[in-house]
């Protein structure tokens, strides 16, 4: 199976490869990225090329997929977007995306994430689309709920990050909203 790449009018969704690995350390070395993250900021580069091997060898198994966003204009990555918890035989998934603070407030993982979706429900006809997002990360869930999804429920120390168990929103997009929606 070959990697889907995919555009939008400002945006490719890229294969991650190991090019990539000094983007990555620049943005996930950052707080401000990883605080609703789930995980720490990195603090090695082989940190960061472990992360593409691991996104890639997810991508090999069947279990997950990750692009990288790129602008088209300029060829800069401004961060990346995927499918986590991937099983296609009970056809579901988790979304999950980060941007570089330079990228915020533009639109591109409303963008990234419309194309993302489509590629879910209308080439691998996925039944379910969920993301889980931490209750203070206010411009994630908002995005989610313009997006279509329903917010299902609070998850219970949920995530670990920073030593400690946080909770978690959990919401979700079906086959049959998409449909109603786009």
């Amino acid at each position: 199976m070959s990697f889907p790449v995919l555009e939008s009018d400002r945006l490719n969704l890229i294969d991650l490869n190991q090019s990539h690995a000094v983007h990555l350390f620049n943005q996930f070395s950052r707080e401000d990225v990883t605080r609703y993250y789930g995980m720490d900021p990195l603090t090695t580069m082989e940190q960061a090329e472990k992360m593409i091997t691991n996104m890639n060898k997810g991508f090999m198994e069947k279990r997950s997929a990750r692009w990288g966003i790129q602008l088209k204009e300029t060829g800069e990555l401004a961060g990346t977007i995927g499918l986590n918890n991937l099983q296609l035989w009970s056809k579901k998934c988790e979304v999950g995306y980060d941007l570089h603070p330079d990228f915020w407030g533009k639109g591109y993982v409303k963008e990234a994430l419309e194309k993302v979706l489509s590629h879910c429900f209308e080439t691998l006809e996925l039944s379910r689309v969920g993301a889980v997002t931490f209750p203070d990360n206010e411009a994630s869930w908002k995005l989610l709920l313009k997006m279509g999804f329903e917010k299902e429920g609070l998850l219970r120390n949920y995530l670990y990050q920073g030593g400690k168990t946080h909770d978690a929103f959990v919401f979700s997009l079906t086959f049959e909203d998409w449909n109603r929606l786009y």
